[in-house]
């Protein structure tokens, strides 16, 4: 029986058992679900060709011999083959590809096969979350087959182009605009779409990345502008019922000495938000909408693997759609400063509160992945809880692990892009490092710490506004996605400060160390600028 009939028969307990179960599990329970999938795995994957690609001559039959035979994997053990998207080579056919990106500079895509074990599983984890975002308590959620669902999805062969089809198997939502329609328009087209068939018929969910959902939501303030000639004539477009309720929001918003917000136009049931920094927009997003997100945790490799309860105090990951394991942070560090180091990783019911990270997943049901570096760091946040009456793990996400800078879920950018990018340029730098830093309204960017080369500076006049724009260029006809960060959300993703001459050999002379290239400690960076005052080269008789 699909959700909708379960729905019109109001079989709610027996949904709730169905998708939000995991919850009632203890870590007994939840580690024999994670045994038995994950050896059920273990024999898929070893017998395929891309298993034996990895495997060599190993057989691993227990859980203890997967984690001691097989080594971690990152893509480029997986690439030469899935690239080829060759279906005979995997534990299972897949039913469909899904693409992300890879590096930009250096790999274009990424793809990964979904089997239809992995896209049953997806969907049923993605109803699991869309119950849990309307609760108020366990048991009590509030969902229909008639609900509309604003579409801020990217469409396939995105991972968030799943979503359509998945509900739509399940329950039949209603997306604004409809999806066969909002493929076809570009961002912008689809956001005005979606917000005018909103005002109309209303909107119960809204699904999206938390950056872009703050963009889309900025365009309804746009309906609080009664000053603009364009702005008069757009509400005309409505109907008399929906002009009605627009001017009745001006009216109230305008008393209140304020603009207008989503919030004042419609009643969100659920909004559920995923992908990277979505603590910068939380909560933005919860005055913009009168409500909080829920955080959803998927990705193309790992699939939907994990949400937020009602009380949004941290993320539970579903049992059944990977197996987790865990490397401590200082770990991670290790085996980042050194690529031959193999770091021990932990389980589910080994991770301790308080302790920082980063994940590994094996796929289950047929996928491709196993032991694989997702590349997100997460921070366990408790072994249970009173608030959600839960016990097993919770955690939140922290950021991409510390070599990668993403940029409000679009970017993955690495030192091979920025030396990339600085390379084409033909900018006379010295040294450099990047952080990802935040504004003070929260805002992620890219910040570059620039070292010039001596003799330039006596020649050129080259100050930062210089080396900003010339490195944009670059940043954008490497990674198109870059492009989109100022194109889609407007955001400014670059801040350069100049550092002066010999700053990072002095540095490297007085701490004894190299800096790390992408992310270093914040109290490297605090040295670094610190040492930058000791620093004076000469250069035909003058100091730089």
């Amino acid at each position: 029986m699909k959700l909708s009939e379960k729905l019109k028969k109001r079989k709610y307990d027996e949904i709730w058992q169905e998708y939000c179960g995991f919850l009632d599990l203890d870590m007994d329970s939840y580690m024999l679900i994670q045994n038995r999938l994950m050896l059920e795995q273990v024999r898929l994957w070893s017998n395929s060709e891309l298993g034996k690609s990895i495997l060599g001559s190993k057989n691993p039959q227990t859980i203890e011999e997967f984690r001691s035979q097989i080594p971690l994997t990152t893509y480029n053990d997986y690439a030469d083959l899935l690239l080829q998207k060759k279906n005979d080579i995997l534990p299972e056919p897949p039913i469909v590809w899904i693409e992300t990106t890879w590096e930009g500079g250096q790999h274009p895509v990424k793809v990964a096969p979904y089997t239809k074990g992995m896209l049953d599983t997806y969907r049923n984890n993605l109803i699991s979350a869309l119950i849990i975002c309307t609760a108020t308590e366990r048991g009590v959620f509030d969902v229909k087959p008639t609900d509309k669902v604003l579409y801020g999805f990217a469409p396939l062969p995105y991972l968030t182009g799943l979503i359509p089809p998945s509900l739509n198997d399940a329950i039949g939502f209603e997306f604004l605009p409809p999806v066969k329609e909002a493929v076809k328009l570009s961002f912008s087209e689809r956001n005005k779409k979606g917000f005018k068939l909103g005002l109309s018929k209303g909107i119960d969910f809204f699904f999206g990345m938390g950056s872009v959902a703050y963009y889309i939501s900025q365009s309804v303030t746009s309906l609080g502008n009664g000053s603009s000639t364009g702005s008069q004539k757009s509400i005309l477009n409505y109907s008399p019922l929906t002009i009605l309720r627009i001017i009745r929001a001006r009216i109230r918003c305008k008393k209140e000495g304020r603009s207008l917000k989503p919030k004042d136009l419609f009643r969100l049931k659920g909004f559920v938000c995923a992908g990277t920094d979505n603590d910068c927009y939380k909560d933005d997003l919860e005055d913009l909408w009168g409500i909080r997100p829920t955080e959803l945790f998927a990705g193309t490799e790992p699939t939907c693997v994990g949400t937020e309860t009602w009380n949004k105090n941290g993320l539970y990951f579903f049992p059944d759609a990977c197996f987790y394991e865990f490397i401590p942070e200082q770990e991670m560090n290790k085996s980042l400063d050194d690529e031959e180091y193999q770091p021990y990783t932990v389980l589910m019911n080994e991770v301790v509160p308080g302790e920082k990270y980063e994940l590994v997943i094996s796929v289950f049901k047929g996928g491709a992945f196993v032991r694989y570096r997702v590349g997100d760091v997460y921070r366990c946040l408790g072994l249970s809880s009173r608030e959600d009456h839960t016990n097993i793990p919770r955690f939140r996400y922290i950021d991409r692990i510390p070599t990668v800078i993403d940029i409000a879920g679009f970017t993955r950018i690495t030192e091979n892009s920025i030396s990339k990018v600085i390379e084409l340029s033909g900018l006379p730098v010295e040294d450099w490092v990047a952080a990802k830093e935040f504004s003070d309204k929260k805002r992620p960017f890219l910040h570059l710490y620039v070292e010039i080369v001596p003799e330039t500076l006596m020649t050129q006049a080259i100050g930062k506004e210089i080396l900003r724009e010339h490195l944009e260029v670059y940043f954008k006809y490497v990674d198109n996605d870059y492009r989109d960060l100022k194109r889609i959300l407007g955001i400014e993703p670059l801040e350069i400060t100049i550092v002066r001459c010999g700053t990072f050999k002095e540095y490297q002379r007085k701490t004894g160390r190299k800096m790390r290239r992408v992310n270093p400690a914040r109290y490297d960076i605090s040295e670094l600028l610190a040492v930058q005052n000791e620093c004076h080269v000469t250069y035909r008789g003058g100091i730089i």
